[in-house]
């Protein structure tokens, strides 16, 4: 039904709640963004806009437990996720002196390739950066692939879009144990790779030794050191286990 009073040009803007207004204006502050909007009387309501997109934020509903991490969210749609991911995590090295990747806030991840991130608020709201055109997930790993690399595209889904380190941990270590003697060298490095950068990631780095010790042992072309090194987001949090590594073919391999 045409209707002539309506023009397709609508502006959709978020609102979030907050738990901690000092907190969350540092926080947008430090990251870029402009205060367009600052109220705390007769009730709290922050507007902050960046880019081409404002974040408006009213008061949190009584018990909100930010460290739930389910307070609310948006997503924000762009053409390429990877220049985003850079300038935000530019800007918390310059505020924090370190890019926030534990607790609240924080940034999640952007591995190469990858088609989103997500940065979590201090009241545990979660702001998804989209790249346009994004392929659908398929939860559990593609079926295109079978056992550690199905368990290993199942692990990235389940970082990257359900943003569950836990889960993935669980099911790689669960993929290793299964399919680890039908696996390609790479397919056993990348598992063994993910596992590393999630413990760092869940701050449980007394995992850590185990995972490099056993990546020690793989050999590894340089092009499939490439494309182990290609899963990951931080390359420095496996240098120590992967440089030890032994080109295969080579005649420190043989």
């Amino acid at each position: 039904m045409s209707d002539q009073t309506t023009m397709p040009n609508e502006t959709i803007v978020p609102l979030l709640p907050c738990a901690d207004p000092e907190r969350t204006l540092a926080f947008w502050r430090a990251m870029g963004f402009a205060v367009t909007w600052e109220q705390r009387r007769p009730y709290l309501y922050l507007a902050f806009e960046w880019s081409g997109f404002a974040l408006h934020y009213g008061p949190a509903p009584e018990g909100l437990d930010p460290a739930r991490e389910d307070s609310g969210g948006c997503l924000v749609l762009v053409d390429a996720v990877a220049p985003y991911h850079a300038r935000f995590t530019a800007a918390m090295r310059e505020a924090h002196g370190k890019v926030l990747a534990k607790g609240l806030p924080r940034i999640t991840r952007h591995r190469p390739g990858a088609t989103r991130f997500t940065v979590m608020d201090p009241s545990g709201n979660s702001i998804i950066f989209i790249r346009r055109g994004e392929p659908d997930p398929e939860y559990g790993g593609s079926k295109k692939l079978t056992g550690l690399a199905e368990v290993i595209d199942n692990a990235r889904v389940l970082r990257e879009f359900k943003l569950d380190d836990r889960a993935a941990f669980r099911a790689l270590n669960s993929g290793l144990r299964r399919h680890a003697a039908g696996a390609t060298a790479v397919e056993l490095a990348t598992a063994l790779a993910a596992l590393i950068e999630l413990s760092v990631v869940m701050d449980e780095p007394e995992r850590k030794p185990e995972g490099g010790a056993r990546l020690r042992e793989i050999e590894l072309g340089a092009a499939e050191r490439d494309q182990v090194t290609a899963f990951v987001a931080d390359s420095s949090l496996i240098t120590p286990w992967f440089s030890a590594l032994r080109d295969a073919g080579s005649p420190a391999a043989g």
